[in-house]
C-alpha cells in the first residue's frame, strides 16, 4: 500500500508561475518525484493534459473564501448509496468515486490496495461508524464518464439542492 500526504494548493501555476485567482477553474496533478508524491497546479488557459506518468489528476475551483462549498448529505446516507451501489454492476466506476470521496471526508479509511493478485486491483476500506469493510474494484473512468459520476454524486448527495 502506498501511504502519502497530499499537499495543499500553492496557488500558483506551475506553467507560468502566475498567481491562481479565487474562484478561477484550475488543474492539479501528482506526480512522482523520487520517492514523494508532488502537487501541481495548473491554470485552465496552461493546462496541457496530465503528464506520462502520473499518479492522477483532478479539475477543482479554488475556493473565492465566500462559500463554504457543499452541503454533503449525512453520512449514513451516504454509506447507504454507497453499499446500494454494491448491487449493481454497472456502477462500479460510481462506487469507486464514491469510496475516494468517502476516505477523503474521513468517513472510510483506506486499508489496503490489492494490485499484486490476479485479476482486477481492489482496494479494502473500513467504516468505523458501521464496523465493516468493503472491497473496492478499482477502476479508471475516462474524462467525460468522471463528468458524468459528479454531476451524478453531486445531485444525489448536495443535501441543499
Amino acid at each position: 500500500m502506498m501511504d502519502f500526504e497530499v499537499q495543499r494548493c500553492t496557488r500558483r501555476c506551475a506553467a507560468t508561475d502566475r498567481e491562481l485567482s479565487p474562484g478561477e477553474t484550475i488543474y492539479s496533478v501528482l506526480v512522482r518525484e523520487g520517492a514523494d508524491v508532488v502537487r501541481q497546479d495548473y491554470s485552465a488557459e496552461a493546462w496541457q493534459g496530465a503528464p506520462e506518468g502520473a499518479v492522477g489528476w483532478w479539475k477543482s475551483e479554488l475556493p473565492t473564501g465566500k462559500s463554504k462549498g457543499p452541503d454533503w448529505a449525512p453520512s449514513d446516507v451516504m454509506l447507504d448509496f454507497f453499499e446500494s451501489l454494491a448491487e449493481d454492476p454497472t456502477k462500479e466506476d460510481v462506487r469507486f468515486v464514491m469510496a475516494l470521496l468517502m476516505i477523503r471526508r474521513k468517513i472510510l479509511r483506506l486499508e489496503e490496495s490489492d494490485g499484486e493478485e490476479e485479476g482486477p486491483e481492489k482496494m479494502l476500506v473500513y467504516s468505523a461508524k458501521r464496523e465493516m469493510q468493503y472491497e473496492v474494484p478499482v477502476v479508471s473512468p475516462s474524462a467525460a464518464r468522471i463528468a458524468e459520476i459528479q454531476t451524478e454524486v453531486a445531485k444525489l448527495l448536495d443535501s441543499a439542492a
